[in-house]
């Protein structure tokens, strides 16, 4: 029986399809195997690359820590090289120090054994000395005849006979000095008696005159139980005095700041209407800001009047204030730029430099702009200033020598005295009453200010009454009355004045709240 066609190729199939899978099983495998076999040798190189990388950064990073330790290595031995050659310097400088005081201690011994050698040599000199002595004094009386005792008293009366006559020489002598003195005394006296007979100056100097538009305005001046008037002396430390003269009021005080500041306030108070003591205070705090203005155009214009350019702000404040400053009723700026303009004229007579003079002058009183409130002359304390806020060597020089109260004078020092005295000179710049008033003023003033507890005092009524203001959390009701009586006993016991002078102690105390 033949085999079947359709099986055969059936068989054929089957067994191309056995040889084709197992064919293709077998590249499968082979393939998979390549790949693998590819990865294993990728895997291979990359391990490799990294223990070759890791080998390289651990070389690099024993040559840097080994760098790094010789660098610190390096680091130490410096260090260990300096602090020895220090410790060798100290310990030389110790050996010297050491050689030193030793040679020191030699030579003071030294010296000790030579002064024992000299005082032994000295006392055996005075020994010799006295022998000699009394030797000379015996060949003396052999030679003259004379015992010691009779050559004394002949001697003494030689001496006597040569003193009585010089005695009398010098008796003479002092008689015309006493004589020539007693006239220029003499002289003083009756220059200060007839000065003192200008009571107008001083008058006129201490008082100012304010305009009121009615005499009505003196009552609201005044105000209820006198509130007003004492809230504006309180304020400003001057007098207000209102009496019969029609529309008119008088401001009286001896400080001319105080003054002014009290008629800028009382005219801005009469302009607006409004007085009562909270506007008062408010009025007078302005007007004190206007004055220190005032105070330091002054400056300015004196020193542009005088041709001194450079001057600190400070100096041009300090200087304004002397135009309410007298020194022997003469005005203080006024006489300063006079001083610098003739100061400036010598130093070109004498080819010296003339801004320097000027300067010079021009602030050579500026002492007596604060000279109530540091002690010392005045200049002394304006050199002090000057030196400060200028560094010319020259100024200060001239300030400081102006009244000859230093070792020496320098050239700056005679063109200052010289212009000083030119300005002072001149027949009627000066009048001692008034730098006496204002000093007796400024002294009574200063003796309540001393008391501990005061606050403010005011002399008013041309020194004839002290107002003092005191704090009321430090004295109360009893010690502002035996406050009084202190300074009465003070004023009594330091102080020279005719009549009477009345001590006025007020203590005030203020509630203020504020409605929200």
């Amino acid at each position: 029986m033949q085999p079947d066609i359709g099986q055969i190729n059936v068989l054929l199939a089957l067994f191309g399809f056995i040889i084709g899978a197992a064919a293709g099983a077998a590249f499968v495998y082979f393939f998979r195997r390549f790949r693998l076999n590819r990865e294993v040798r990728l895997a291979e190189r990359k391990a490799s690359k990294i223990a070759t990388e890791a080998e390289y950064k651990a070389k690099e990073a024993i040559r840097e820590a080994r760098r790094e330790a010789d660098k610190l290595k390096a680091t130490a031995d410096t260090e260990y090289r300096e602090r020895r050659t220090e410790l060798q310097r100290n310990e030389n400088r110790l050996v010297q120090k050491e050689s030193t005081l030793e040679r020191k201690l030699e030579d003071v011994e030294r010296r000790g054994r030579e002064l024992t050698n000299k005082s032994e040599r000295v006392e055996s000199l005075r020994t010799q000395l006295e022998e000699a002595r009394g030797k000379q004094l015996e060949q003396l009386e052999l030679i003259s005849g004379m015992s010691s005792d009779e050559a004394k008293k002949s001697l003494l009366e030689t001496v006597e006979v040569e003193i009585r006559d010089e005695t009398s020489r010098r008796l003479r002598n002092w008689e015309a000095e006493l004589k020539e003195s007693e006239r220029k005394k003499t002289q003083e006296i009756l220059a200060q008696a007839i000065q003192r007979c200008a009571s107008e100056v001083v008058a006129e100097a201490t008082v100012t005159s304010i305009s009121l538009p009615s005499d009505e305005m003196k009552g609201r001046l005044i105000g209820r139980e006198g509130r007003n008037i004492r809230a504006l002396e309180q304020a400003t430390g001057v007098d207000l005095i209102i009496d019969d003269t029609p529309e008119a009021v008088t401001l009286s005080s001896f400080d001319p700041v105080r003054r002014e500041v009290a008629r800028l306030a009382l005219n801005k108070l009469i302009l607006d209407g409004r007085i009562h003591p909270a506007r008062i205070e408010e009025v007078v705090a302005k007007a004190k800001e206007e004055v220190d203005a005032v105070i330091y155009s002054a400056g300015e214009q004196a020193a542009y009047d005088v041709g001194v350019a450079g001057l600190r702000p400070e100096l041009l404040r300090l200087l304004g204030r002397l135009k309410f400053r007298t020194s022997y009723g003469q005005n203080v700026l006024i006489h300063s730029i006079e001083v610098a303009q003739m100061a400036g004229m010598i130093a070109a007579e004498l080819g010296a430099n003339v801004a320097t003079a000027k300067k010079a002058g021009l602030l050579h009183d500026i002492g007596k702009a604060v000279d109530r409130e540091v002690e010392g002359t005045h200049a002394a304390i304006g050199a002090d200033l000057v030196k400060q806020w200028d560094k010319s060597a020259e100024v200060v020089q001239g300030i400081a020598e102006h009244h000859g109260e230093t070792e020496s004078t320098s050239l700056w020092g005679f063109i200052v005295a010289a212009a000083d005295a030119i300005s002072s000179a001149r027949p009627g710049a000066r009048r001692e009453s008034l730098e006496g008033y204002l000093q007796r003023l400024k002294a009574l003033e200063d003796i309540a200010s001393s008391f501990k507890g005061v606050e403010k005092t005011y002399a008013i009524q041309a020194g004839r009454e002290i107002r003092i203001l005191v704090r009321p959390e430090e004295i109360d009701d009893l010690g502002a009355m035996r406050l009084a009586r202190d300074i009465v006993k003070k004023v009594e016991e330091g102080l020279q004045y005719p009549g009477q002078i009345k001590i006025t102690v007020l203590r005030e105390t203020r509630a203020v709240d504020y409605a929200k």
